[in-house]
């Protein structure tokens, strides 16, 4: 069986592009300047990585198959359940990997420059692994359609499969330009709220006080569950021009605690 592919417009392939800038490029670069300018230990920025990794990517996941396994669509059929659900999962299993890497993996080296250093790491490789790894995907396979091989890769699958994949990879060209813009500035505003929340944590391990940690995590909701409601109902240019701006109230208010402290 034939399929009929369009070609990608350049200005989609350019937006893909910029995203997975974003996604590799502001982590490392934040990372570079932050040691540069501070002299924050690279190890902060590595500590966040592993963190996200083991409580987002494993912990948190290994959660998400018990729940739905035994809620299947009782859960997943009610949005405003399913918003509160993975709201909560987010902010508390990655504030708690948070609270539990400054408490015990930073004890000794735990301060303002470390604790924002750490969330570059926490954000940047969430950054990498939920949006940059699919960008990379998404690009191979824009020039190889561009390039005429979509037949070929299709022609290895099964006519069912070769059905489903042909119907993902057909959004590559649906998709307007601004739609793979929009993943990249997700991303600024998620890497940017992960450097907050990450000062938030500390000041609750170095404070000695949880009002902090509860505030990391209710924030974490409210910016999760938040998305999983208003992706329904606004357009995602919108939708993230009110996360930008969220976002950017909140590490104002960081910043002016941040100063506070020297």
């Amino acid at each position: 069986m034939g399929y009929t592919a369009q070609t990608i417009p350049a200005a989609s392939i350019a937006a893909m592009l910029v995203t997975l800038l974003i996604c590799i490029g502001l982590p490392l670069g934040l990372c570079i300047f932050w040691k540069i300018r501070t002299k924050a230990k690279l190890s902060a920025f590595f500590i966040g990585c592993g963190t996200f990794f083991l409580f987002a990517l494993v912990l948190e996941q290994i959660l998400h198959v018990v729940v739905l396994t035994m809620t299947g669509e009782r859960l997943t059929g009610n949005i405003w359940l399913y918003a509160i659900y993975g709201g909560l999962a987010a902010g508390l299993f990655e504030e708690t990997g948070r609270f539990l890497a400054m408490r015990f993996c930073m004890s000794k080296s735990l301060n303002r420059q470390n604790a924002i250093m750490y969330g570059i790491g926490h954000g940047g490789i969430e950054a990498v692994l939920i949006t940059g790894v699919t960008y990379i995907s998404n690009l191979v396979m824009a020039f190889m359609i561009n390039g005429g091989g979509l037949d070929a890769m299709l022609a290895v699958l099964d006519e069912n499969t070769a059905a489903t994949a042909y119907a993902q990879i057909s959004q590559l060209w649906l998709l307007a330009p601004s739609t793979f813009l929009m993943a990249g500035v997700e991303r600024i505003s998620a890497i940017t709220l992960h450097i907050g929340l990450s000062w938030l944590v500390y000041r609750a391990v170095k404070d000695k006080k949880s009002l902090f940690y509860v505030l990391a995590v209710g924030i974490h909701f409210l910016v999760d569950a938040g998305t999983i409601l208003l992706i329904q109902v606004l357009p995602v240019v919108v939708l993230e021009v009110i996360l930008l701006a969220f976002v950017a109230v909140f590490i104002v208010c960081v910043i002016r605690g941040y100063r506070r402290e020297a």
